[in-house]
Order: structure tokens, then sequence, then C-alpha cells
């Protein structure tokens, strides 16, 4: 089977899981126990109002009566399949749902990189380094710091690390400031994503852009307390499998074939260990996309970055059924494009792995 035929397969696959993943959505948002009359109209118990209400979001036809759950359903279906997401019901009624989800968006792909960032560069590293060097104290010291990472809730971690900051300057009887560190900002909120390029191109000529390298800079300060939140659990899981993989690889027999040719340590560790043990790590450093969906939720409520996480958070809340379909649409797409990335990945790592 080809390289081409193998992912025509895969994204026919996705289809069916597609489908059935939203029509549990629908019956979730529609069936569930909120009321979106009531959560659109809130205090108002005037009975014209919730009618019209009730017609405008599609529950009650023109003649009042109750719309059928079946063609509820295949109007829902419709507008994910198509695209067409719809408009708010209660946060910020009457905006459309890709323009808020538009908005949003930014926040949280900055949150993810640098959370991916964090896990890839501390987690793997430390992991690699404690396979190369076991039984020793810097072993036991990386083994015991990745189980703790891995052992602490995001919503813990996220409320104790954002006070330790707020009163840092307390803490430290004034000898550290984190608001104050490097560039002045504030330590919760993640500022808004505009003018971080360092470099202008004015003319067609580059030049250096003070006020878009501070923007840059404050920007990646803000968001990283709450990155460091949450790749924490991929962090703890990347430097406990890194390192098992490690000492796998290095007693295996090619190594050791390797060493017996007179190859030097550094060539058979950058040539043979490091690729060979980053084959078990591709599905946790994919899984990550999905730790990032469902654990922003909870670290930008907790560090008020207005992200995809909060927005879902308050659709959820506050009953605004489109905006929360929308979202769960989103994360599945998300969530099936990330598991063909993972098989794709490993056939390009590992060459034994076929298409079969």
């Amino acid at each position: 089977m080809s390289r081409w035929s193998y992912f025509l397969r895969r994204l026919v696959l996705v289809v069916p899981i597609l489908l059935f993943s939203m029509s549990l959505t629908f019956l979730i948002i529609r069936i569930g126990p909120t009321d979106p009359v009531a959560a659109i109209v809130g205090l108002n118990n005037d009975p014209q109002y919730r009618i019209a209400v009730a017609k405008s979001i599609g529950i009650l036809d023109k003649n009042g009566d109750p719309v059928p759950l079946w063609r509820q359903y295949v109007d829902f279906m419709w507008g994910l399949l198509t695209f067409d997401l719809g408009q708010a019901w209660v946060i910020n009624r009457g905006t459309s749902v890709t323009d808020l989800i538009a908005s949003r968006a930014p926040r949280t792909i900055w949150l993810g990189f640098w959370s991916v960032l964090v896990a890839l560069f501390i987690g793997i590293p430390l992991g690699f380094y404690a396979g190369l060097n076991p039984n020793t104290l810097s072993d036991y010291t990386a083994s015991f710091g990745g189980i703790v990472w891995r052992a602490m809730p995001n919503f813990w971690l996220g409320i104790i690390l954002a006070g330790v900051l707020v009163t840092s300057s307390e803490l430290t009887n004034g000898l550290f400031n984190w608001s104050e560190f490097i560039v002045e900002t504030d330590v919760i909120t993640a500022p808004p994503l505009d003018n971080l390029s360092f470099v202008s191109f004015e003319g067609g000529v580059p030049s250096y852009d003070g006020e878009g390298f501070e923007n840059l800079v404050a920007a990646i300060k803000q968001i990283l307390p709450a990155a460091l939140v949450l790749g924490s659990a991929s962090m703890g899981n990347e430097m406990r499998i890194g390192r098992t993989a490690v000492l796998e690889t290095i007693n295996s027999n090619y190594v050791e074939t390797a060493r017996a040719k007179g190859l030097s340590e550094r060539v058979i560790v950058w040539k043979h260990v490091f690729r060979n043990a980053l084959i078990p790590l591709v599905p946790v450093i994919t899984a990550e996309a999905f730790l990032l969906i469902g654990g922003s939720v909870v670290v930008e409520s907790v560090f008020g970055i207005n992200g995809l996480g909060k927005l879902f958070f308050d659709a959820t809340v506050q009953g605004d059924l489109p905006l929360a379909g929308a979202l769960i649409f989103i994360f599945v797409l998300i969530t099936l494009g990330m598991n063909i990335l993972q098989d794709f990945l490993y056939t390009v790592i590992d060459p034994r792995i076929g298409y079969e």
C-alpha cells in the first residue's frame, strides 16, 4: 500500500468517527438539563419574549410549534459539515461563532506553542540525560522531579504558581518582583498579541523594531507561567518515557555492534540511540494536543487568558449551546488530525513500520 492510499483510507475512516462524535455532542447539548431559552432571557419572564427567542434559535417554528428533534439534528450537522457555525446565543449574542473563535484562537495557539516547547526542551533532554547516566544523583533527581511534575494537578499548580508570582516581591522582601522582571507587565492577564515582530520592513529595508521586541518579551513572559503549568504533565511523561527508552536502546544489540566497530560514544548516542529512543515518545508528544485541549480550559480560567479554553468554559456554564458545540467540533477535528499525524511520524522515524 502506498503512502497516499494509506492516508486516503485514514481520512475516509475519520468521517464516521466525526459523525458519531458530533451526534453524541448534539444529544448532550440539546437533550441535557440546560434550557437554552432561560439561558438567553435570564430574569425576563415575558411569555411573548420567550416565544420570540425560541423561534429565533430554532426550537419553535414560525407558527409557534416545536421543531422536531430530528430536524434540529439535521440542521446542526449540516451547519457543522458546511462550517456554518451560526451565531452565539448568550456570549456576545448575535455575534458569529466563527468570529468569536477566530478572535480567541491566537491566545490558545500562543499558549499551546509555549506549552509544547516547555515540555519538549525540558522533559526530553532531562529524560535522555537520566537514561545516559543511570543510577546517579542526577538520574534520581530528574526522575523524582518528573514524578512530582506529573502528579501535580493543573488547577492546583496554576493557583499556587499564580499566587507565588503575584506576591513574589513580598516573599523575597523586595529582592525580586516578577511583574517588573525584564519588562513591567501584568502577571496574570495575557497581553494582546499585536506587533510581536522585532524586525520591520519599511521601504523594503529591514530595521530593528524596539516596540515590537518589547511586546514580544512581554507576551512570552506572561504566557510562560501558564505554559509551564499546562506542559507540566507532558514534561513528566516525556522525561520518564525518554529515560526508559534510552536505557533500552543503549543496551540493544546494534549499539553493542556499533561499539565493537570502534565508533565513538558521541556518534553512537546521536546516530543510533537518540533516533530510536524517540520512537516511543511519538505518541506522548502528539498526545500533548489532547492535553492542551482539555488542560487549556482549566489553565486559561486560572490565569485569566481569554482563549478557546476559557471560551468553552463560559459557553458551557452560560448555556451557549451553538458556541459549545462548535468548539467541541473543532476539538474533535484537532484530535483526529493529531492521530493521523502520529501515524505519519511513526513511519518517518521508524522505517520498519509499513502502511499495511
